[in-house]
């Protein structure tokens, strides 16, 4: 197949713009392999901060970062992704991603939740650096996930265009409502001329 599923087209946007060196969010760590790819893009001299509010998240995450060795450029953090202003205020960020819905193979009742989403996602573009990119990869074939994914389409639809680009990514004819990317890149902000 010529045209790339949800989860390498986002890992391609990704591998397109962090350099080593960079600071970058996992903002819902679940089995660590988001985590684990963004570790190996920012190297040893990079930092990546990622968030979950399950412990066994936290826990399946160590485990995948011990057994790569990358554990020493991730800051894992048992916060919901809500609280990343307060906790990341001194970083500036180049990319950010974000898998909603639940983990995968853990408790279907624990979703992330459109609220703190919004707020998660609003926080990672507060961060951004210009030219850096934040990627939604949505999954809502859940009650829950159907709320959530409204809220963020309203979101992100508002978003300035002076300020923003976003795309949509997604594959149309697939049944059983198939996850798709919302990716949102930070734009320099062109000053207005003087005469």
């Amino acid at each position: 197949m010529n045209l790339k599923g949800i989860l390498p087209f986002s890992h391609d946007l990704l591998n397109r713009i962090i350099l080593p060196g960079d600071t970058v969010v996992d903002a819902t760590i679940g089995n660590g392999h988001d985590t684990a790819f963004l570790a190996d893009l920012v190297g040893v001299n990079g930092r990546v901060f990622g968030f979950d509010i399950q412990q066994e998240a936290i826990d399946a995450t160590t485990q995948l970062l011990t057994e790569k060795q990358l554990n020493n450029q991730v800051t894992l953090l048992h916060e919901s992704h809500a609280k990343m202003t307060e906790l990341l205020s001194e970083q500036t960020i180049k990319a950010a991603i974000f898998n909603l819905g639940y983990l995968p193979g853990g408790n279907k009742t624990i979703t992330t939740l459109a609220e703190s989403t919004i707020q998660a996602i609003d926080a990672a573009l507060s961060l951004l650096e210009v030219g850096g990119i934040t990627i939604l990869v949505i999954y809502h074939g859940h009650p829950e996930g159907q709320t959530e994914k409204s809220a963020v389409l309203n979101y992100t639809e508002s978003l300035p265009q002076e300020q923003f680009h976003v795309l949509e990514y997604r594959f149309i004819n697939q049944r059983n409502n198939p996850p798709f990317v919302i990716a949102i890149e930070k734009r320099k902000i062109k000053p207005v001329s003087q005469k």
